[in-house]
């Protein structure tokens, strides 16, 4: 038998619960302020079924909560809870990358200000020394 070292880490936990396609572009539509299914539908593409599939999973993780906004027939909205919120810089970070490294001759399809008026850019920094985080000044501590 072959032994591996197969790294256990957050990273795969993380994509294990939001790292496929559906899922990122259902929050992407949920941070952009659309709640109802039928828009998250509409602005994703996504196959209905397995838009519901990938919904259910966020709520039964605490990503989001739904809220019944119509009886008949009964029609949810859905909400980002705080722990759904704190994907925010993650999801930013990965539209820009995207943006600039895959956008085409035309450019990135949209561009986003934040609440001081001014384009938005992530810049990730150590929150200890405020240095800018590149891969070459990570290292794993020891465990």
């Amino acid at each position: 038998m072959q032994s591996t070292d197969v790294r256990e880490c957050s990273i795969a936990r993380t994509l294990d619960l939001v790292g496929e396609r559906w899922t990122l572009l259902a929050l992407r539509e949920l941070f952009l302020g659309n709640h109802r299914f039928e828009a998250i539908v509409r602005h994703t593409g996504a196959p209905r079924d397995i838009l519901t599939t990938r919904l259910r999973k966020l709520e039964a993780h605490g990503l989001i909560a739904r809220s019944l906004y119509q009886e008949r027939p009964r029609r949810y909205e859905y909400r980002l809870t705080p722990l759904g919120e704190s994907l925010a810089p993650v999801l930013t970070v990965l539209r820009e990358w995207g943006d600039e490294h895959l956008a085409g001759p035309d450019g990135p399809p949209a561009t986003f200000t934040h609440s001081c008026g001014a384009k938005l850019e992530a810049h990730v920094t150590c929150r200890h020394c405020g240095e800018e985080v590149k891969a070459s000044a990570v290292r794993q501590a020891a465990p």
